[in-house]
């Protein structure tokens, strides 16, 4: 397989000239680069008026490799051949150099390029790109593949610390100008020269600046120069703006950014846009080209590049959705604050359904990309990646209601595909113990390199020493987690219309605003009719079932447990009436079925026997509740005895002082009771391991 590598543009701030000037003394050999032993001219040939010189050498390069590779195949040296073309009159060095040992095995080809910077004539720009095909290397393809790599990365690294050292050289002799090149003016122009009209009155008046070319093509080379120069990347650029790069990384960046500059005629995506997608695939090329296709396409079929412009926050989350942008962490990452456990999910999600929880989280992570480009610009330095602190004070079993999982989940798979890679650190605190049980339904569908970026704190452990004050500035601490910069309000409190992404980070003073959260009122929540016509229908008909109940009448669920450690969760909304649910536990695994057959009635038959008695053949696991019309109830329970468990709902009749339980007219005008419900019960070994995954993600330090 022939691997492609291109650095990207050097930027020498010199004279083209004096570049050269010091180029030469690379020859015959360099103590810079002492895998070259030394350089043997071949042909030297320069044009009658001087401008051109076409010059070819033979190198002599120690095998850098190790002791019993280089047994193997015989040799302590290999020979290059390159090639050399300095055009004065375009001021542009064209470099070619090819192996001459082993060709018929390996394929090594380098091309390197001095031009002139295009905005900047008193500045050198230099390119270079290279290509390794190995047909067959005596077994030992992958490791000559490394050793290529290798070589290439440090020629790279090595190319401007030579050029740096032998301009310091010329200082030291007091050179520091070279004449650019003029025609002699006892040579004619001839036809071949291909000179502009332009040209010749430059020639006449002369103009140190010509730009003259020998060949009737190559003053459009010279143009394409220009605009090739314009879409390359700047290896400074990189270090200020994108960061630390090694050279294959630097020429995957540019062999990705050439592609989308060839297929998008319209806006292309950033350089920092495109490096996350290189990371996020290990910058294999061919791979990140996939996923940032088919995320370019979402983002066009989504408009999600005027998110930012067009959003409309719905009046909703503007009163009851308690999370915003704050301040900073102390590796200058805009930082935002979710507080999760105070989040009516099922709230919203009844409000503005779930494509409107998507739109929101679309919003927040192009404001995310847009503050860390704040942040680099006014930090001076990059900063890619944004953090996420989520409180999750307050986390229940509410929040674990079945459609509110499947639209995280739904919203996890968007982001993960379509901003990878711009979460720097997550900071989890307050967990409560139901917490494993939710992290063990979303974290197989979270990246791995995401998944080790989260820390967690239970109960008070993110105060004190290796806690948030080693991640974020002590000042910026949230005054509901103990600190002293004020962030929680009230939505009524509000005197202005209020936006939750980026109030108070540019304020100046330690203040933001975070809503508390809370629940939303059900009044406010869409019909089902509302919701499809908003094109939010909820389909938790095929996870529901629903049950009527009469007076007296009873609703169990049984669930035999043979795994003890298994956690039961449980879900239901009582859609009309009050009734009263239970949890109970029996002595022993009964049959269930055995027991109702006998009954035309099923739905309404207990399994509790009349002559058993509470304490001895059954258990109440918990204290009855009751619940009214309207509530929404969850919770979970973790199983400790071989058992069957019962899910217990009853019809349950308000005692007023003065009713009389026999009232005919009472019993004919009550309505029944109606209550939709869900359950699930997870296997103590994914328990387990969720607490697991928890204490392993602990341990973990990102540095990112």
């Amino acid at each position: 397989m022939v691997q492609h590598y291109q650095s990207p543009v050097r930027i020498y701030k010199y004279p083209f000239e004096l570049v050269m000037k010091a180029y030469e003394r690379r020859f015959p050999s360099c103590p810079l680069i002492p895998v070259v032993i030394g350089c043997d001219i071949i042909s030297d040939c320069t044009s009658p008026d001087g401008a051109l010189r076409v010059t070819e050498r033979r190198c002599k390069l120690s095998v850098d490799a190790p002791y019993l590779l280089k047994k193997i195949i015989g040799v302590d040296h290999v020979f290059f051949i390159q090639k050399n073309d300095l055009n004065l009159r375009t001021r542009t060095l064209e470099i070619e150099a090819y192996n001459e040992s082993f060709s018929s095995r390996v394929i090594v080809l380098e091309k390197c390029r001095y031009f002139v910077h295009p905005d900047n004539s008193e500045w050198t720009c230099f390119e270079q790109s290279a290509s390794l095909d190995i047909k067959s290397f005596f077994g030992f393809e992958n490791t000559i593949e490394k050793l290529a790599m290798k070589q290439y990365s440090a020629n790279i690294a090595k190319g401007k610390e030579i050029i740096e050292h032998y301009m310091k050289e010329l200082r030291s002799e007091g050179i520091t100008h070279v004449e650019r090149w003029q025609r002699p003016e006892n040579l004619p122009v001839t036809i071949g020269d291909s000179v502009s009209n332009n040209n010749m009155e430059e020639v006449a008046n002369g103009v140190k600046t010509i730009s003259v070319c020998s060949k009737p093509n190559e003053r459009n080379s010279c143009q394409q120069s220009s605009k090739e120069c314009q879409n390359q990347l700047d290896s400074d650029y990189i270090q200020r703006y994108l960061g630390e790069l090694t050279p294959i990384q630097e020429s995957r960046l540019i062999q990705l950014r050439k592609w989308v500059a060839n297929l998008q005629r319209g806006k292309v995506p950033s350089d920092t846009m495109l490096l996350r997608f290189l990371r996020a695939r290990d910058f294999n090329v061919e791979k990140a080209r996939t996923m940032l296709s088919e995320s370019l396409t979402w983002r066009k079929k989504h408009n999600v590049d005027r998110i930012l412009s067009e959003y409309q926050t719905p009046q909703v989350l503007s009163d009851y959705f308690p999370g915003g942008w704050h301040h900073h962490d102390k590796d200058g990452r805009p930082l935002y604050l979710l507080r999760l456990g105070q989040m009516d999910v099922k709230g919203l999600l009844k409000t503005i359904g779930e494509d409107g929880l998507l739109k929101l989280t679309m919003h927040v992570c192009e404001e995310g990309l847009r503050l860390t480009d704040d942040a680099t610009l006014k930090r001076e330095r990059p900063i890619s990646t944004w953090c996420l602190l989520i409180d999750l004070e307050g986390l229940n079993m509410r929040h674990l209601w079945r459609p509110g999982i499947k639209a995280l989940l739904r919203i996890i798979e968007i982001v993960e595909a379509n901003y990878p890679e711009t979460l720097g650190r997550v900071l989890v605190i307050r967990a409560p113990r139901v917490f494993p049980i939710l992290w063990t339904l979303v974290s197989t569908f979270i990246d791995d390199t995401t998944r080790s970026k989260f820390l967690f704190y239970a109960g008070n452990d993110y105060q004190g020493n290796g806690g948030l004050t080693s991640y974020i500035p002590e000042e910026y601490v949230p005054d509901f987690l103990g600190g002293t910069c004020k962030s929680v309000v009230h939505a009524d409190s509000f005197e202005v219309p209020y936006n939750f992404y980026s109030i108070g980070l540019e304020q100046g003073n330690n203040t933001t605003k975070v809503l508390e959260g809370g629940l939303v009122p059900k009044g406010l929540y869409l019909t089902e009719g509302e919701m499809e016509r908003e094109g939010c229908p909820m389909t938790e008909d095929s996870i529901y079932q629903s049950v009527s109940l009469s007076k007296g009448q009873v609703h169990e669920v049984v669930i035999p447990v043979e795994d003890p450690g298994a956690v039961i969760t449980w879900d239901f909304d009582v859609v009309r009436q009050d009734i009263m649910f239970s949890l109970l536990r029996t002595r022993d695994l009964i049959d269930a079925k055995e027991q109702t057959q006998c009954t035309s009635d099923v739905e309404h038959r207990t399994v509790i026997e009349k002559g058993w008695s509470e304490g001895t053949e059954y258990f109440r696991l918990e204290q009855p509740i009751i619940c009214h019309d309207g509530e929404s109830i969850q919770g979970s329970h973790v199983t400790s005895e071989v058992a069957t468990y019962i899910l217990q709902w009853r019809y349950h009749t308000p005692q007023h002082p003065h009713s009389h339980s026999h009232d005919l007219l009472e019993s004919l005008t009550t309505h029944k009771a109606q209550l939709m419900y869900y359950y699930e019960v997870l296997s103590s070994a994914d328990y387990r391991g969720s607490m697991s995954s928890l204490q392993s993600a602990n341990s973990a330090c990102p540095s990112r």
